[in-house]
């Protein structure tokens, strides 16, 4: 199946913003979202049930599908930016026009919640999308320098290859190597939460990058084991971690493991190179890391080379 990239962003494009999780508990952030998208020179598009609440989904499935598909569907939006992560995105996964999507690729932008929705478009389309900032969480009320400038760059430049530093003060390496695959990941709890379905990808050759929040470290020990047990790590040519946002040792157990303890044992169970600690996930100055190009992780320089276009 042929590699879909979307086209770089440039200024006076339409964007189109919507909800397919959980719904954004105030509102107004979606409004200074779309006001710092407009000062920097784009145009945008609120989904119609952007703002709608059902519990904790932003919606209805149905309204949740309807804006997703109808995004894709308008030749004039030439990117798709979401609200923020939560829950639900998981259950767009079965009703949605693979076909459509298809034959219009466009920039996808989200992480957390959203890694659901990326791996499928992957696996079912061979889409292209960015695990990177979101509306309602990371433009609201302001965007973090750094995050901003790489995002940016990542959707705008068209460059034909491109080196991210990853810097030795904040990233620890584990094992070390040079490795060379597709860049396939996301959040740790919703990547496992796909195995066994028909919206996983094979995950044979490329390079695993994972990130959580507010999970225990026994919890992180157990989803790791999961894709150990799985033959997903095994698989691998490399595996990059983010940032563990609160995810604390168990308080009722003195002593317990820490996050450090965690990722030297899943190092010993590797046989490729392996950073830890990079600026992606829930972390205000992230990275925008783009689900499906090719890359190559090279510890001996600590550096993330990014070997092709991620946009046309």
């Amino acid at each position: 199946m042929k590699i879909l990239k979307p086209a770089r962003l440039l200024r006076g494009d339409l964007i189109g913003i919507i909800s397919p999780a959980s719904p954004i508990a105030d509102p107004s952030r979606i409004q200074d979202g779309v006001r710092y998208l407009e000062s920097i020179g784009y145009r945008t598009i609120v989904g119609k049930h952007a703002e709608a609440r059902n519990g904790y989904l932003a919606g209805t499935d149905s309204q949740r599908a309807a804006d997703l598909h109808g995004m894709f569907r308008n030749r004039h939006v030439k990117a798709i930016f979401c609200v923020r992560g939560g829950y639900g995105t998981p259950r767009l996964l079965p009703s949605l026009d693979y076909p459509l999507l298809r034959r219009n690729p466009k920039i996808l932008a989200g992480f957390s919640d959203i890694t659901a929705l990326q791996l499928a478009l992957w696996h079912r389309c061979r889409m292209v999308t960015f695990n990177g900032p979101m509306v309602g969480v990371d433009m609201s009320p302001r965007m973090d320098p750094f995050a901003e400038e790489h995002f940016w760059r990542m959707l705008t430049s068209g460059e034909k290859a491109m080196t991210i530093r990853l810097g030795k003060e904040t990233t620890t390496v584990l094992r070390k190597g040079t490795a060379q695959g597709r860049l396939l990941g996301g959040n740790l709890s919703v990547l496992v939460s796909l195995l066994g379905t028909p919206f996983m990808p094979p995950f044979r050759g490329s390079i695993l990058f994972v990130e959580d929040v507010g999970e225990d470290c026994y919890r992180i020990d157990r989803m790791m084991t999961q894709l150990r047990n799985a033959g997903i790590l095994e698989s691998t040519r490399g595996v990059i971690t983010g940032q563990f946002t609160d995810c604390l040792p168990m308080k009722s157990i003195p002593d317990s493991q820490t996050l450090a303890d965690v990722l030297r044992d899943i190092a010993g169970w590797l046989r490729v190179p392996f950073i830890s600690g990079l600026p992606f996930g829930h972390y205000t100055a992230k990275l925008t890391l783009p689900v499906g190009v090719l890359a190559r992780v090279r510890t001996r320089v600590n550096t993330l080379d990014l070997l092709e276009p991620v946009v046309k």
